[in-house]
């Protein structure tokens, strides 16, 4: 059975393999910072994921490498119901584009016992991507939590008029998808998301004028047209 140390040597060492320069070029056209990256597609990455398995220790051993597919290669590897609150700040704080942060709030954290609380704890950071993870969590709680109740999401929608005046282009466009991910989970969320919306496209912040318009486009048209049924 290979330690932990070797599992991370070759799975850094299939990331290279994996490796193009379309893909690494891709990185900065989307957007995405990073410092140490090999250049590897998502379908690639979660491929790799699929032959490894979960296993918490290997997914904090790729973390702490640095590298960003390897810090991908992590959110799928993770054992969700291993993964503690502090581990979640710890990762959390070293977010550094909204790649990793969307990509772990989207296939880990949002599967934790802890999403919620985090959800409130972020979303009044400082820190960019923190901010940006607490809303990016809040969409995927919102796409994938099928049995939680209205409450919660209503409860949201405060912390999401608290945040939408925050003018920065990955805050606020997390803040957004929040916004039109909990509003398209049943009616009741649609109406209370369409009437914040309303409300923040008379704000005298152009940020919040940003995201209630563009939220109200969505949650506007007909039911069949934006998956409300």
């Amino acid at each position: 059975m290979p330690t932990t140390k070797q599992q991370v040597a070759a799975a850094l060492a299939s990331l290279e393999d994996m490796s193009t320069q379309h893909d690494l070029d891709n990185l900065p056209r989307f957007g995405i910072t990073a410092p140490k990256a090999f250049g590897v597609s998502v379908a690639n990455i979660r491929k790799l994921a699929k032959s490894l398995g979960r296993d918490h220790d290997l997914a904090a051993a790729l973390w702490e490498t640095g590298w960003y597919e390897a810090r991908m290669l992590a959110s799928f590897v993770d054992d969700p119901a291993l993964v503690t609150p502090s581990q979640m700040d710890r990762w959390c704080r070293d977010f550094d584009n909204w790649g990793i942060c969307d990509t772990l709030c989207f296939h880990l954290f949002d599967r934790t016992p802890h999403a919620w609380a985090k959800v409130e704890k972020w979303s009044g950071a400082r820190a960019e991507f923190v901010k940006r993870a607490a809303f990016a969590l809040l969409a995927s709680l919102a796409l994938h939590d099928k049995k939680a109740p209205d409450q919660p999401f209503l409860a949201s929608l405060a912390l999401i008029q608290q945040a939408a005046d925050d003018d920065r282009n990955f805050v606020k466009k997390g803040v957004n998808w929040a916004l039109r991910s909990v509003g398209r989970r049943n009616p009741t969320l649609r109406a209370a998301s369409i009437e914040l919306s309303q409300r923040l496209v008379e704000s005298p912040e152009p940020a919040a004028r940003w995201v209630g318009r563009d939220a109200l486009k969505e949650l506007t048209r007909p039911a069949k047209a934006s998956g409300l049924v």
